[in-house]
């Protein structure tokens, strides 16, 4: 089926009646690499000429991402500020007019981001439900209607581990039957804390955790913003992808099961992968596996037969590959057009391969840089935002590629162009930009129908929500259904399951948690419950299983000193005994660990990966707020070399940084940061104190204030910020940071308050 559209030239007003009988969605660019998975249009035109040399219409925020673009409505993830006033913004606006319909900000918070790396990725819709879907640099997940009203917000870092990199980039949520998933380096708790490359799948309806996933290895390299292209093998939705191990790797989308990796590169691999007739193609820029020489691009064979691995780790994918060529690019995706492939490289170079041997046929200079930006093919030509601002149109050739256009934009462009009913839209770190494509009508071709394997017989249970905290005093309902072998739903509404308690085989640490379900299948957290995790196994009738883990949390107020905690493990290469961190704190996990020092059991800092010399540790929900935070702390060292540590309270670090001498407030350190002077001595204990006070208006004071341990508190305050916007909520946390794993840092004596 061809959809017919009218002209952008042709008057509005008189056309009105004759649009709302068409289909305004066959032609939607609703994901970041559009319907076909690869950067390419289905629109073609009549008449095509030449972009104007002026927009149609701009929009007042900065961009490093694509926007993309549903029912006449253009969504865009996009930042504005430049210090302290920065905030990332996700705007819908009128796509014929600019008109802002909408907007929200979504602050930064203690992210690594610098250079103002923003909005390096896109958002989702969802044609079903109409939704929005982003997830922010700080990881907040938020969903939105299509009129702006929240239907959830999950904090990523907070809830699930999430880390950030001062690189920035965030990629995009990809949505499959009733699940939206991203994946990203997580450290979460358990089993989860060690950082990976996980992928999450959330329901998109209600933002509970269905399903998690780690196909890839520990530990990661880097992260990566790759976005899993879709597709049926063997009976099962799957989706491939690459990672910040290196790996690229195959997961089902509906159940999470991880089928196999393949390492290619020594670093994370962050351009996206296209699906020609039966291979996956892949492409990064850093040294590769076997051998020095860096970059290349891949072609590998997909097995035609799926089966999981029988441990937690996906099979090595080994003789696959079907043809390599020398060719690097750091984030830059390739478009797949029938058998040729574009590829644009870091050095501004435009690349024509032939996707059955990996030929190369031809290239072009077209700048002198090129960074996360990927080219966009419609109706023949290719629009190609350069670093330098620079927007080059590109007709390309069997032999060679003729530059029909350059328009020069303010600012620089790193995000590939979406483009919706004749009008191309591309985003630079100055200005949004919106470009009709004048001519005198537009055809666009069916798009692809997924085929949809009809579910089979019953094999297994999955159980939403996957991961639950409850609080003391609280409770849990679940909704059971069963899948097949592939993953696909049989049964909604599964009734009558057993439950148990249940501690996984391959668990480091044998604990349960401090719950029980009643006779309503709820999980109930009784009032006086101990801080606790654990998972818990259901039987159904049939004897289809399934599992669910959680946390048991204490409401304010909350100390620990340690002292319980058994010292069982080994730590060959320093030869001293410690014990793993709270089984419920997030990202804990070999980061931190409890151990003896000067008599006392502690809470220390972990030289186990220099990756991870910088930690940070959640110890209670997201939720909470208004709470004062004090410990006794220490770093080891000397005069001239120490290390830090400090505090999250409601989103802000307050940080005792031992080389500088000071005690510092920040978030985003690009975006706060304010200094009190206090002088640290390595080997010695202080006390530090903190607490986040908001005023009515919104606004709001970070205090924080540390003296010598033993001594009497002082009634001033050693740093004081105040803020215009205030962090209303957050985890209570924990900062670790041993420069080059030099020097350890000590916590003990932790309490956590309701401010007085």
């Amino acid at each position: 089926m061809v959809t017919h559209r009218f002209s952008r030239t042709a008057s509005w007003s008189a056309l009105a009646a004759s649009l709302l009988t068409l289909s305004l969605q066959a032609n939607d660019w609703p994901t970041w690499r559009g319907p076909l998975q690869n950067g390419v249009s289905l629109e073609h035109y009549t008449d095509a000429g030449k972009l104007p040399e002026t927009p149609a219409w701009t929009y007042d925020a900065r961009g490093r991402g694509t926007p993309v673009v549903f029912e006449d409505k253009v969504i865009l993830w996009g930042y504005r500020g430049e210090t302290t006033d920065l905030v990332e913004l996700l705007t819908v606006l009128d796509a014929k007019t600019g008109k802002k319909i909408w907007e929200v900000e979504i602050p930064d918070y203690l992210s690594d981001s610098i250079y103002n790396r923003y909005s390096i990725g896109a958002p989702t819709v969802d044609p079903e439900t109409k939704r929005i879907y982003l997830v922010s640099n700080a990881g907040v997940f938020v969903c939105y209607e299509m009129d702006g009203k929240k239907v959830f917000e999950i904090p990523l870092m907070e809830d699930y581990g999430r880390l950030t990199f001062p690189n920035a980039r965030v990629g995009s949520p990809v949505i499959e039957g009733d699940v939206v998933m991203t994946h990203f380096i997580f450290s979460n708790w358990g089993a989860d804390g060690p950082a990976a490359d996980r992928m999450y799948g959330f329901d998109k309806k209600t933002g509970e955790l269905v399903w998690w996933s780690r196909p890839g290895i520990v530990p990661p390299v880097d992260s990566a913003f790759s976005t899993p292209v879709i597709e049926t093998r063997d009976g099962k939705r799957v989706m491939y992808y690459t990672t910040g191990c290196g790996h690229i790797v195959c997961v089902n989308t509906r159940n999470g099961q991880a089928y196999w990796k393949m390492p290619i590169s020594k670093n994370g691999v962050n351009a996206s992968t296209v699906l020609h007739k039966g291979n996956l193609i892949a492409i990064h820029a850093d040294e590769n596996i076997d051998s020095s020489d860096k970059g290349r691009m891949v072609a590998i064979k997909l097995p035609e037969t799926l089966t999981a691995a029988a441990g937690p780790e996906s099979t090595v994918l080994e003789g696959a590959e079907v043809w390599r060529l020398p060719l690097g690019a750091t984030s830059s995706s390739p478009v797949l057009v029938g058998d040729i492939l574009y590829q644009l490289t870091d050095g501004g170079e435009l690349n024509c391969i032939d996707a059955n041997t990996g030929e190369m046929k031809w290239k072009k200079k077209l700048s002198n840089a090129n960074l996360h930006s990927s080219p966009l093919y419609v109706d023949g030509l290719l629009y190609c935002p350069m670093m330098e601002g620079k927007l080059v149109v590109v007709k390309p050739g069997d032999t060679d590629a003729e530059i029909v256009q350059e328009i020069q934009l303010e600012g620089q462009c790193l995000g590939a162009p979406a483009v919706c009913d004749g009008v191309l839209y591309v985003t630079s770190t100055e200005k949004f930009y919106s470009f009709p494509i004048p001519n005198s009508g537009i055809k666009v071709d069916e798009a692809p129908v997924a085929e949809i394997p009809k579910a089979g017989k019953a094999t297994s249970l999955q159980i939403i929500p996957a991961e639950v905290v409850i609080m003391n005093g609280g409770k849990q309902s679940f909704r059971i259904r069963s899948l097949d072998a592939n993953g696909f739903v049989v049964s909604e509404d599964v009734k009558g399951v057993k439950w148990e308690s249940f501690i996984p085989p391959t668990a480091r640490v044998k604990a349960t948690m401090d719950a029980t379900f009643n006779d309503a299948g709820e999980l109930v957290v009784a009032a006086d419950a101990k801080e606790s995790a654990g998972a818990f196994k259901a039987t159904s009738p049939d004897g289809l299983i399934g599992t669910i883990r959680g946390r048991a949390l204490k409401s304010l107020p909350l100390t620990e000193n340690f002292d319980e905690y058994t010292l069982n493990e080994d730590q060959p290469t320093e030869g001293v005994k410690f014990s793993y961190p709270p089984l419920p704190w997030i990202g804990a996990r070999f980061k931190f660990d409890v151990r003896e020092y000067e008599g006392n059991k502690v809470f220390a800092k972990t030289f186990d990966r220099l990756l991870f010399q910088r930690g940070t540790v959640f110890v209670a929900p997201s939720h909470l707020s208004n709470y004062t935070m004090q410990a006794d702390v220490l770093t080891e060292g000397s005069a001239r070399l120490k290390s830090d540590i400090g505090f999250i309270n409601q989103r802000y670090l307050i940080c005792l940084r031992g080389n500088a001498n000071k005690l510092e407030i920040s978030s985003n350190p690009e975006r706060l940061k304010v200094e009190g002077n206090f002088k640290v001595s390595a080997n010695t204990w202080y006390t530090l104190k903190t607490r986040v006070d908001v005023n009515e208006d919104g606004s709001g004071v970070v205090l924080g204030k540390v003296w010598p341990k033993g001594e009497a508190e002082p009634e001033a305050w050693t740093v004081e910020a105040k803020v215009a916007k205030a962090h209303k909520q957050g985890s209570p946390g924990i900062f670790g940071f041993s420069q080059m794993n030099q020097k350890r840092v000590f916590m003990d004596n932790l309490s956590i308050t309701p401010n007085k």
